[in-house]
């Protein structure tokens, strides 16, 4: 690795109002270098990276490209002088084509022809290169999430981006399409790129980075080579404190409290589930796992009430429910964590407070004569802070200013203050850090000895079975035999998840 600088941060700090998000940051970069950005959600890092590519402007401090400082608030300058980003929520417009995205922004509004041919050529030197194979004539919102992945960091090498970022690359990805992507970025080092990624997942960034730059409060606590450290001194140095994550202990179960029988959803001609059969006593949880896009999103939306089955029933404590909505579920103590904290667990223009109380806001507690008792909610929410240690914002908060981890402690805990009888959580981990994950784990853990029935689907397979009792897989829109959980491995887990059920039990 060659030992010329590419990027300087130079002392940069960021205020929101009295809270300093960077606070005197100072880091390098260095020619062929892969550099892992770590820390808690909430740490500094996606703000660090925007002032990088000129979305937010510093307080204090500058950056540094090959030595030349670049202005701020700039983004336009930022990819001139080779910065590329890759955010964690796409940028891409899906009505568009790959070649069309790729282009966009390069051309002049008014020109007298597209160089379209040429810039086709040019994609596919550059898939050929690192291959990032995709179909330039694709449309985008055709493509499966890794192909929208590979679009990005394709546009940001069609503008000759020689720094590449990427906001928490595999937060969406399959475990495969991940090693790929790590792959990839590694032959790109090696010719010469520079690269900063974000990420919370120890084992990529011990695998994937020459050197991690660790964050803790908007600060920087620490640098290690990748080859000097350690997952536990990492996720010591990250939290600042030694963190290991709850054990699931052994329990005596209650009634049967979820029962789904028999229940199919099509989509047009498309069948999305077929004859899903399972059940789930108090006290118990059942494990789901499976490849993204086998039918975990349509299990969980016709669980939570946001789509009815074409077939079969859904009964909890023996009422039949597949025809109620989310709120008639809600009244009857069901919470849910959805897969999607963003667009289906929060509204980001509102407060915190006015999500606390969103799903339960004709409760007398919270308004009377249609009129809302804001004062009961803001206390409501506080409480919920405290309990469930919601860092980074205040019950007026405007929630999207909350990171992952701390939005998904206070949708959570917006569930189990409730003290539901059946709980599902979807996805209640994903892109979190490791303080956080300990956290919802120890909250899943509470909420099951309290007599909760628990649905768990998760695409992290260690999650599952730590978490679970029994584990089922999903492939094709159908669900396997239940497994108790001491009784499987990983292999036997892949091969579940690959339909291969015989002899199960």
């Amino acid at each position: 690795m060659a030992e010329h600088v590419v990027l300087h941060l130079d002392s940069i700090t960021k205020r929101f109002g009295s809270f300093a998000a960077n606070d005197n940051i100072s880091i390098e970069l260095r020619r062929g270098e892969v550099v892992a950005l770590l820390g808690e959600n909430g740490a500094g890092k996606t703000t660090l990276m925007n002032i990088l590519f000129g979305h937010y402007v510093p307080d204090e401090g500058e950056v540094f490209i090959e030595g030349r400082r670049i202005s701020h608030g700039k983004p336009k300058e930022a990819i001139a002088a080779g910065v590329g980003m890759v955010h964690q929520h796409f940028s891409l417009a899906k009505n568009l084509t790959v070649i069309e995205n790729v282009m966009t922004g390069t051309e002049p509004l008014f020109g007298l022809k597209s160089e379209t041919a040429k810039a086709k050529r040019k994609l596919k030197e550059l898939e050929d290169k690192f291959g990032l194979v995709v179909d330039p004539d694709a449309r985008v919102g055709d493509l499966s999430v890794g192909e929208q992945q590979r679009v990005e960091i394709l546009k940001a090498l069609y503008n000759d981006a020689r720094i590449l970022i990427l906001d928490e690359p595999t937060g969406v990805l399959t475990q495969q399409e991940a090693e790929g992507l790590f792959d990839t970025l590694r032959t790109m080092a090696q010719d010469g790129l520079s690269i900063i990624f974000i990420s919370h997942k120890l084992n990529e960034v011990m695998n994937g980075s020459d050197r991690v730059v660790v964050l803790r409060a908007g600060k920087v606590t620490a640098e290690r080579d990748t080859s000097e450290t350690s997952k536990e001194e990492l996720a010591e140095l990250m939290v600042g404190r030694r963190v290991e994550r709850p054990v699931r202990e052994e329990a005596s179960f209650g009634d049967v409290v979820l029962r789904v029988e028999n229940v199919g959803l099509s989509a047009g001609l498309v069948s999305r589930l077929s004859d899903i059969n399972l059940e789930i006593r108090a006290g118990e949880t059942l494990g789901i796992v499976g490849v993204s896009g086998n039918g975990q999103a349509a299990l969980c939306d016709v669980v939570a009430g946001v789509l009815h089955p074409d077939q079969g029933t859904i009964s909890i404590n023996g009422a039949e429910v597949q025809n109620l909505n989310p709120r008639d579920l809600s009244n009857m103590k069901v919470g849910r964590t959805p897969e999607d904290r963003n667009t289906q667990g929060a509204v980001g223009e509102l407060t915190l407070w006015e999500n606390t109380v969103l799903e339960r806001i004709k409760d007398p507690r919270f308004s009377s004569r249609g009129f809302v008792k804001k004062s009961e909610g803001r206390a409501y929410c506080k409480d919920l802070i405290d309990r469930f240690d919601v860092r980074g914002g205040t019950p007026n908060s405007r929630i999207s200013r909350l990171s992952g981890g701390n939005m998904q402690k206070l949708i959570l805990g917006r569930c189990l203050a409730e003290h539901p009888v059946f709980l599902l959580a979807a996805q209640p981990t994903r892109g979190l850090d490791e303080g956080a994950i300990a956290a919802i784990h120890e909250d899943i853990l509470i909420a099951r000895k309290a007599g909760a029935a628990v649905l768990l689907v998760s695409e992290d397979l260690d999650e599952v079975v730590s978490l679970s009792d029994r584990i089922m897989a999903i492939h094709g829109g159908k669900l396997s035999p239940a497994v108790e959980t001491e009784h499987v491995d990983s292999r036997k887990l892949g091969l579940m998840m690959a339909g291969e059920w015989g002899g199960l039990s």
